[in-house]
């Protein structure tokens, strides 16, 4: 594989710790209460908006105040690391002549977190959620970054933390590497490699 299209959260930074922060503050200024390993798990089986809709039907709440809440405190909680191995691993797509691509939810910001990580000068383009992209696992923002840049989809993998980010690799006809660190994922997507360690991925890239 030569051509990697990178999830952001979960995948080449650690932004679940504060985000499960944020989403806990906010349950709780709804009037309800959560414990973190709750919150973690829906958001990494699923995702945040799932746990939104989740949380929201469990109180009786819309979801829309709930999501007010967690913007409200969630970038200012932010401070992601890199997790070990992510500049290996993008170096080394960039050495054997690959290239890097971003598609992640996030806003902008995320573009920031990996210039502040001196991970963004591996990438060659970015997705984020500004574009109106249908999210994944829809695989529009995929096919848009494999057409713009005529990637060979033989070549190409989709990189993430969650079922969700494998389905989307193979709607977009391209192959899914499944990165759970914490062994946490109940597999459903059929990834053709799964790691605990990004740099477990090296094999892979030729």
């Amino acid at each position: 594989m030569q051509e990697f299209i990178w999830d952001f959260d979960g995948t080449l930074m650690d932004t679940y710790p504060a985000m499960v922060t944020a989403f806990q503050r906010a349950v709780q200024n709804l009037g309800g209460d959560l414990s973190r390993d709750e919150i973690y798990d829906m958001m990494r089986q699923e995702s945040v908006g799932f746990a939104y809709r989740e949380v929201a039907k469990r109180f009786g709440w819309d979801w829309h105040d709930l999501r007010t809440g967690y913007q409200q405190y969630e970038p200012a909680l932010q401070a992601p690391q890199a997790f070990e191995g992510a500049a290996t691993v993008l170096a080394q797509i960039k050495t054997v002549g690959g290239h890097n691509y971003l598609m992640t939810h996030r806003n902008r910001d995320a573009l920031d977190y990996l210039k502040r990580a001196d991970l963004s000068r591996y990438f060659d383009d970015f997705v984020t959620g500004e574009q109106p992209f249908a999210r994944k696992p829809n695989p529009e923002a995929l096919d848009y970054l494999l057409d713009k840049h005529a990637v060979d989809r033989s070549k190409a993998v989709m990189v993430g933390d969650r079922n969700l980010d494998i389905d989307a690799g193979h709607n977009a006809h391209i192959t899914g590497f499944l990165f759970d660190y914490d062994q946490l994922i109940k597999v459903t997507s059929a990834p053709e490699v799964q790691v605990t360690k990004l740099v477990n991925l090296m094999p892979f890239i030729k």
